[in-house]
């Protein structure tokens, strides 16, 4: 009776958009080998920093006076990276296509899911995503022994935030898309984020005018979080990388709702 009811009167059914996690979930199991691309890159960085860059910087010091190896200080920012990578892809390229091209959120709108189920189920499977990517790079880092403070099992709910932040931006950017050749503004701010936010170098070698343009950037938030954690250096910026991010995805979310709403309902 209520799901009869619930095609009658289009009702907003909070807690649906699990349905649409498990959907994207069966149609990736088969293509899982695609998972590796947003894995290996991160990887691929950080091996090649690790034997060539590293070899030249023997070590490095941290603004509190720690030293710290130049593997170590990338590694976290890669992190960053990965997170921000594995999220943007299905929260952008993947919900364009599923609107634009499959129509699948028009024949979601005929069950009682609302536009509201689809954005919070789309943004918690680029999530899941993400954090996959996540969880791997943490694993390696590991391995390498690149994260010896214990604050390091925080850095997969840390790259989750981060995740959270950029597919929730992300989705409400792709709602303002109209064709393929729009993502190139999106690469246009991510390129440029992933070589400048304090990934390669700190944040002190820029211009005193840079710095304070850098810091407004997402993912130096998420570099500043992640290094933090993994090097055992907390201070303030964590709190404000916290906020930041979740302020960050939970706006986006808002705004990819309603954005959804108006283009699939109207």
């Amino acid at each position: 009776m209520a799901t009869l009811t619930a095609r009658v009167l289009p009702l907003p059914i909070r807690g649906t958009g699990w349905r649409l996690v498990e959907r994207n979930f069966l149609v990736y199991k088969r293509a899982w080998p695609v998972f590796l691309t947003g894995f290996l890159e991160p990887v691929l960085y950080l091996l090649s920093i690790g034997i060539g860059v590293a070899g030249l910087v023997e070590e490095f010091r941290l603004p509190d006076g720690q030293v710290i190896g130049y593997t170590e200080f990338v590694a976290p920012a890669l992190l960053a990276a990965s997170a921000m990578n594995g999220s943007l892809f299905d929260s952008t390229y993947g919900l364009f296509f599923r609107m634009k091209y499959q129509k699948l959120y028009d024949a979601i709108l005929a069950t009682p899911l609302r536009p509201w189920d689809i954005a919070t189920g789309e943004l918690t499977w680029a999530l899941l995503r993400g954090a996959a990517y996540s969880a791997m790079f943490v694993l390696v880092m590991t391995i390498m022994d690149l994260a010896a403070s214990w604050w390091t099992v925080l850095a997969l709910p840390a790259a989750m935030l981060i995740g959270y932040a950029f597919g929730g931006a992300g989705m409400a950017m792709t709602t303002w898309m109209k064709s393929w050749q729009d993502f190139e503004y999106i690469q246009l701010a991510i390129m440029p984020m992933f070589l400048f936010s304090g990934t390669f170098y700190p944040l002190d070698t820029y211009p005193s005018l840079l710095q304070w343009l850098v810091q407004v950037t997402p993912l130096y938030q998420g570099v500043t979080l992640c290094r933090a954690l993994t090097t055992g250096v907390i201070g303030v910026e964590v709190l404000v990388a916290v906020v930041y991010l979740a302020a960050m995805g939970t706006l986006g979310l808002q705004v990819a709702s309603r954005r959804l709403g108006k283009l699939l309902l109207h």
